[in-house]
């Protein structure tokens, strides 16, 4: 599964996670950091890629437009970013059956 970071979400976490989602990107790698939602949900579309936010912009996207891409919606509140990595890395098996699900288009974690 290739995940791609929203701005809310630190850069660090492409590499901390490379083991586990290998291929993952930031928006800020991608010369989107400042790209509105639409454009970010395109991209991630055309590149198969789940978008990773904290921001539940893209979770309502996710439920009135359905799939691709697919959002995993981080839950944590204010947290750090090994946090984060440690949350992706316990959820991994949840993550893959969520890419696998024919149907799902939003997965929220916490």
């Amino acid at each position: 599964m290739k995940l791609l970071f929203d701005q809310n979400l630190s850069h660090r976490l492409v590499t901390l996670l490379d083991a586990e989602f290998s291929g993952s990107q930031h928006v800020r790698g991608v010369g989107m950091a400042t790209a509105p939602d639409p454009a970010v949900w395109a991209y991630a579309a055309n590149e198969g890629l789940a978008i990773v936010s904290k921001d539940s912009d893209f979770q309502q996207r996710a439920v009135l437009r359905g799939h691709p891409p697919k959002v995993v919606w981080v839950r944590l509140g204010n947290c750090s970013t090994n946090d984060v990595a440690d949350l992706l890395r316990l959820r991994h098996a949840d993550l893959l059956a969520f890419e696998a699900d024919p149907v799902a288009s939003f997965l929220a974690l916490s």
